[in-house]
């Protein structure tokens, strides 16, 4: 069964902000480190597996855009289809509690997923509205599951569309299994994105695309700082669980579209133009580890861009595995 997509609206409302100048990759972004450019890929049965997530016995989870969910069973190269959910699989995370998959999908909201590939629907709206992009999750211990959605005006399919609105339009939620509910934690974020519990789980990391920001957001409080201005646009992170994250990075920030920011009028015509004439991605890999207070532990680089759009990041014991919203496979480094 295939999840309706919803529509998206045809004209933007940009605002209107100074041009920006992206920062050029020196000091801790320096490219000293360009293992990037030689990762192993391994293909999935589909386009874009945007995420992955790796369960304790090693199975390698991922989902693509025809909303299928893949495992590549422990040492193996090339994955079995797990099940299909109809929509389209974002962010996965592991359940602690019993291993299953907790899946946001953008069409279909938050998903649960077992081994047999059972899918439950855990919730579709919070505070009273829909959840259009149901993007990153971090489940605590207890099971409450902290997840992004990352617009209320944009499907995932127009996502261009709302990094060039530049609107605070996307917000935080939290899904409780014990009660059912589903709350609203905190609002006015600029596509929120990458989300990750703190080893005490008293605040989330999380990571604002639109406005290239690494955010943290303390527990219970709500209480937002910003941690980090980044010189790329951050997409889903993980925590190591040792204080630091891992946080995929998609491109470099573009020129020619923070050119644009003080030009709304402009703007609202290049949302309307077909994807190829719209400001472009860079074809440049980037993963970065920071600690929990956005600092730069280290940062690993693919400048020959031989896999790109980067947007799912997590570390395995001594391997690095990276997810792409474009790639046709989920690709693995070495951390020696």
């Amino acid at each position: 069964m295939t999840v309706p997509r919803p529509p998206a609206p045809w004209l933007i409302r940009p605002a209107k902000l100074p041009a920006t100048t992206p920062p050029p990759l020196t000091g801790d972004w320096a490219a000293t480190d360009t293992r990037l450019d030689d990762v192993e890929l391994l293909p999935v049965g589909g386009i874009g597996p945007e995420d992955v997530a790796v369960a304790a016995d090693g199975s390698i989870y991922t989902g693509t855009e025809d909303g299928g969910i893949w495992r590549f069973a422990p040492g193996k190269t090339t994955p079995g289809l797990l099940c299909t959910t109809g929509g389209r699989p974002l962010g996965i995370e592991i359940d602690p509690r019993d291993g299953a998959l907790v899946v946001c999908d953008a069409y279909r909201g938050l998903l649960r997923v077992t081994a047999d590939g059972t899918i439950s629907d855990l919730t579709r709206r919070a505070g009273g509205s829909r959840i259009l992009v149901c993007n990153n999750a971090a489940v605590a211990r207890d099971g409450v599951v902290y997840f992004t959605d990352s617009s209320n005006r944009f499907p995932i399919s127009h996502w261009r569309r709302d990094l060039l609105e530049h609107q605070p339009n996307g917000r935080i939620c939290a899904y409780d299994p014990g009660t059912g509910k589903t709350e609203v934690v905190a609002t006015g974020f600029h596509f929120p994105n990458g989300v990750a519990l703190t080893p005490d789980e008293d605040a989330l990391l999380f990571c604002e695309t639109v406005t290239h920001r690494l955010m943290r957001l303390s527990l219970p409080d709500g209480k937002v700082r910003e941690l980090r201005d980044l010189p790329a646009y951050p997409d889903n992170m993980s925590p190591v669980g040792d204080g630091t994250y891992w946080v995929a990075l998609a491109s470099p920030r573009v020129a020619l579209a923070e050119r644009l920011l003080p030009h709304p009028a402009v703007r609202r015509i290049a949302a309307v133009l077909p994807a190829r004439l719209q400001p472009q991605p860079v074809p440049y890999t980037l993963a970065a580890l920071v600690d929990g207070e956005g600092a730069i532990v280290r940062t690993l680089h693919g400048p020959a861009g031989r896999y790109v759009m980067a947007t799912g990041v997590r570390q395995h014991g001594d391997t690095l595995w990276l997810g792409s919203l474009t790639e046709r496979a989920i690709a693995r480094t070495s951390l020696s």
